[in-house]
């Protein structure tokens, strides 16, 4: 069996724990492609998954990595869409931190026009959770107040755009004037510190005293109050992290007075196929979103690049603070 390079994880612990070691190569299972890696990015779910809190799910590469861009260099029985050779990028479960990678063919999407081969490595995951949540979940819509939180991450960065494209009132929440000040470039007509007592008031200012009619959030538990009091009137609370803990009360009475809802949603651990899995998904994002970004109206937000067998010096910039965008990991730099 051959074998490539891939960042490897033999135990659980601190971004020391990132070895670039030989491993097998990847073994493409029926409709699926294997790609030449060029860009993988580093998402919060691998720091977790380092850390022993976030296991891959069932089948699953345990190399790290959701999301790559590269070339398709080999394709199973039953794919017909795509030739070696194509230019893509995938939405994986994991595997994305090493030279090659098996993914199924519909989780596959092109290099959109205008964006290079490495940024696009930093674009699936990203792109699959903003559209997924905001446009399937939410069902955002022109002219309603929605507010990001976590507006500098690579998330946050992605989805101001993708709202204020849609024709939303953007507002966002950051930890430093730096990063406010980029929040508002990107779009954000509103950009608050996350320590902010009144952000509800500040919504409730901006919004005719309804509040804010959609909630990205990545905290969780830490800010779910909190964020129910900022919703407006038949507002939706998205969870997509749980970044402030994952256990908290719910004021019933006041989500019922609002009409409020919340959900939580994940990405990883959904199935390929069916009404609400990835290659659904996958597919609404090449269709709706993937002109906004051919058009200049959305655009990847990169931090900064790094080779991919320095992994653990791109973990250690998420542990130190200050990353605005993706951090970018390049096959053979």
């Amino acid at each position: 069996m051959r074998a490539m390079y891939a960042i490897v994880t033999r135990e659980h612990g601190g971004p020391e724990v990132l070895e670039w070691s030989e491993v097998p190569d990847p073994q493409p299972g029926q409709g699926e492609v294997v790609i030449d890696i060029a860009a993988t990015a580093v998402n919060r779910a691998d720091l977790l998954q380092r850390q022993g809190f976030y296991p891959p799910p069932p089948g699953a590469s345990e190399i790290l990595g959701l999301e790559c861009s590269g070339r398709i260099a080999a394709l199973s029985i039953g794919v017909s869409t795509w030739r070696v050779g194509d230019e893509v990028c995938a939405l994986l479960s994991g595997g994305g931190y090493a030279e090659q990678v098996a993914v199924p063919a519909a989780h596959l999407l092109p290099v959109p026009a205008g964006v290079t081969l490495e940024e696009a490595g930093g674009l699936p995951e990203v792109a699959c959770t903003v559209w997924s949540n905001l446009v399937g979940v939410a069902r955002l819509q022109a002219g309603e107040l929605v507010l990001i939180q976590g507006g500098s991450g690579g998330v946050g960065t992605h989805a101001i755009q993708v709202a204020a494209a849609l024709g939303a009132k953007v507002a966002a929440t950051a930890g430093s004037p730096e990063r406010l000040r980029k929040c508002r470039e990107l779009g954000a007509e509103l950009a608050f510190n996350y320590h902010a007592k009144d952000i509800a008031e500040q919504l409730r200012g901006a919004s005719n005293g309804r509040g804010a009619d959609v909630i990205l959030d990545n905290m969780g538990a830490a800010a779910l109050a909190d964020n129910i009091d900022r919703l407006a009137p038949g507002g939706r609370l998205i969870v997509i992290g749980m970044q402030g803990g994952g256990k908290a009360e719910i004021n019933l009475g006041k989500l019922l007075r609002k009409c409020g809802v919340v959900a939580a949603t994940n990405l990883r651990g959904r199935p390929t196929e069916g009404p609400d899995g990835k290659a659904a998904i996958v597919a609404s994002v090449r269709a709706g979103l993937w002109p906004l970004i051919e058009s200049g109206r959305v655009s990847p937000v990169v931090h900064t690049k790094l080779p991919m067998s320095e992994a653990a010096k791109a973990h250690r910039l998420f542990d130190e603070g200050g990353v605005v965008g993706k951090v970018l990991l390049l096959r053979g730099r």
